[in-house]
């Protein structure tokens, strides 16, 4: 008869084990996470130097090796000068100016390319050697196939803007911008389920609701963000707390039907940024009350101060850049910060479900 004999060194063996385990993984998760932050950041620079659609091509194999002769160079300057953003607006651009543009976007599809291999290689490898648990393999590989999924959409976003367009379509960058937040908050969410929770209890309902909510709220902004991004509507209305003269402006709903509006009409989309911005810091700032009232001296409500905190810089550095006419720096310190509050939102609603346990697998000796 098989009798299961497992020790307590065995447990303990396997417990510490698993422990390393997780911290090469976590350690991984977090080199993806910079990888992505510095993606974003590269994306951000590339649409506000106007620079996205200097590669007219996609080539995900080819497209890795940029021009390396004057004849290559001169080439892709060629096919540059067939899209409508250079016969409208860069028409007389040389060689040389040219390059400055080309370079932006090549750095950000060769970041793409790269963030496949640090992803995917060690992915394998931590799958073959067992150190990647049961319960992330499935999320882990829902990641990797919307990233592949993401490369798909970002030529997606470019192929708008080589026929008849000067610039890429604002909702194809919004949905380009919000799947790679999305990749990246999810990379969040796994390294922190795999961290160590300080194993306060959870407030009742409203804390972990709190925390959804402003997860969310933050994803939506940055949507909005993107689409203002989209169709330049940051280089106008540069005054605060008013806009055009007043709090609520006029003519935000002029065009037909008037849903468009959020969309396509600059005022209204700058209009509503604003007011995702209002919303989220009221909703930040309901939320450390509830925390501070309902979970007094746990880890719970400090997050939720430093949240705030986050989120105030955050529409400080917005109203910076509103008013600077989208200075490039501050622009793209907008951006990173956006990220940033993003991943702390998403940490600290994770940290009301807490880790994933640790798997128990111990050999069974007969």
């Amino acid at each position: 008869m098989s009798v299961a004999n497992v020790t307590t060194a065995e447990i303990l063996s396997h417990t510490r084990r698993r422990g390393r385990d997780r911290k090469l993984v976590r350690i991984w998760l977090g080199v993806v996470i910079f990888t992505l932050f510095c993606l974003v950041m590269v994306g951000g620079a590339t649409r506000l130097t106007d620079s996205g659609l200097s590669i007219t091509e996609w080539k995900p194999i080819h497209g890795a090796i940029p021009p390396l002769s004057a004849e290559e160079w001169q080439e892709e300057f060629e096919l540059y000068k067939r899209i409508p953003q250079y016969e409208q607006i860069n028409k007389g651009m040389t060689l040389e100016e040219f390059k400055e543009i080309f370079w932006w976007e090549w750095a950000h599809r060769f970041l793409a390319r790269a963030i496949g291999i640090v992803f995917a290689l060690p992915l394998l490898y931590f799958w073959l050697t067992g150190k990647i648990e049961s319960r992330i393999r499935r999320p882990l590989v829902g990641v990797l196939a919307l990233g592949g999924f993401q490369g798909f959409i970002g030529w997606w976003m470019v192929s708008s803007g080589l026929s008849k367009l000067t610039s890429v379509s604002q909702y194809r960058l919004a949905v380009h911008l919000t799947i790679a937040c999305v990749i990246f908050g999810a990379c969040v969410w796994i390294m922190r389920g795999l961290s160590h929770h300080s194993g306060h209890p959870v407030a009742a309902g409203r804390g972990k609701a709190g925390a959804i909510l402003l997860a969310v709220l933050c994803l939506v902004q940055i949507y909005l963000g993107a689409l203002v991004a989209g169709l330049d509507a940051g280089l106008s209305y540069n005054t605060w707390p008013m806009m055009d003269g007043a709090l609520v402006p006029g003519g935000l709903f002029v065009q037909q039907p008037w849903w468009i509006n959020l969309f396509e009409n600059p005022k209204t989309v700058q209009f509503a940024h604003r007011m995702g911005a209002y919303t989220l810091l009221l909703v930040a700032l309901w939320h450390m009350v509830t925390m501070l009232r309902d979970a007094p001296a746990t880890t719970h409500a400090r997050r939720s101060v430093v949240l705030l905190g986050l989120i105030l810089i955050q529409a400080l550095i917005g109203i910076v850049t509103l008013l600077s006419q989208v200075h490039l720096h501050t622009a793209l310190l907008h951006q990173g910060m956006a990220l940033i509050v993003l991943g702390f939102a998403v940490a600290h609603w994770r940290g009301f479900i807490g880790e994933y346990p640790q798997e128990v697998s111990v050999e069974v000796r007969t």
